[in-house]
């Protein structure tokens, strides 16, 4: 595949007026990034939840950008057609635009990333403007932003309260006037996901936001059935992986404590006419061990 094959940032914004719809999935590592890119997705997002569905914390909070540096060049090796987006985790870019600058930076230049991605709305602009005038294409976050899950009480709809709709929906716009080439739209309700839509100049990928958004995101552990626990109203599971990789392994178990794995077809074995020469190196050894 020639690198003019690679989904870009440009043609990521032209899906607004074009389509077909944006198809982003969330990936940790080189394996399933292969799987998904071969799949044909167009968006691969490292996300900070991560540390939530690979390090097993409750939050996103204790990411850090060594984790997310080292989990995007990760995905990024395992891609070859769809655009790697690295996600920017808690209090690297929130201080200053100077140390977004930095923090994005790294994740481009280190990460092998070819866009980050920023929750926050009209407070975060002046940063993404600067991102963006330094060459890295940011993609933006509003609705519920998982970093600030505190702040907003838990992980809950937002929007649900008129104020509250205008609020996102000027943060987005803020987000696009600054010169994010796309937004994510998370948990709000699809009334409002479908306004953003009809007034940001730039794709929304919405996840929990309903059908009105330019694309959509999942979260490949959880769209797999991996995440047997986690069945939010936003989520459709393609298939229960989890389940049967449970009940693939009990198999495994069952076959080595009986002794039928593994079996001949698994095992190398030499000629008769070499078996003295090993014996004689091994001191005896069985050959089976």
């Amino acid at each position: 595949m020639s690198a003019n094959d690679r989904i870009t940032v440009p043609r990521i914004k032209e899906r607004k007026l074009k389509g077909p719809r944006i198809v982003m999935i969330t990936a940790y590592d080189y394996t399933l990034a292969r799987l998904v890119d071969q799949a044909g997705v167009d968006l691969v997002l490292v996300g900070d939840s991560l540390g939530m569905v690979i390090q097993g914390h409750d939050t996103t909070l204790p990411v850090t950008l060594d984790h997310m540096i080292y989990h995007t060049a990760c995905v990024a090796r395992g891609t070859s057609r769809a655009l790697v987006c690295g996600d920017m985790p808690f209090l690297t870019y929130q201080a200053s635009a100077e140390q977004a600058l930095i923090s994005c930076g790294r994740v481009i230049k280190e990460g092998g990333a070819h866009a980050v991605k920023l929750e926050g709305g009209a407070e975060l602009a002046p940063t993404i403007a600067k991102l963006v005038a330094a060459g890295i294409p940011v993609m933006g976050h509003v609705g519920l932003t998982p970093q600030s899950v505190h702040a907003l009480g838990g992980f809950k709809v937002q929007g649900k309260k008129r104020a509250d709709r205008e609020r996102i929906l000027e943060d987005a716009m803020a987000v696009a006037e600054a010169g994010a080439f796309s937004i994510v739209l998370e948990s709000i309700p699809r009334e409002l996901a479908q306004r953003i839509t009809d007034e940001v100049p730039v794709p929304t990928i919405g996840i929990g936001a309903g059908p009105s958004c330019d694309g959509q995101v999942l979260v490949c552990y959880d769209m797999l059935g991996f995440n047997e626990g986690f069945r939010p109203r936003f989520l459709k599971v393609y298939e229960e992986l989890g389940r049967m990789g449970r009940e693939a392994v009990a198999r495994y178990a069952d076959e080595v404590r009986e002794g039928t794995f593994p079996g001949d077809e698994h095992s190398v074995s030499v000629g008769s006419d070499e078996r003295p020469e090993l014996y004689a190196i091994y001191g005896g050894l069985k050959l089976s061990r």
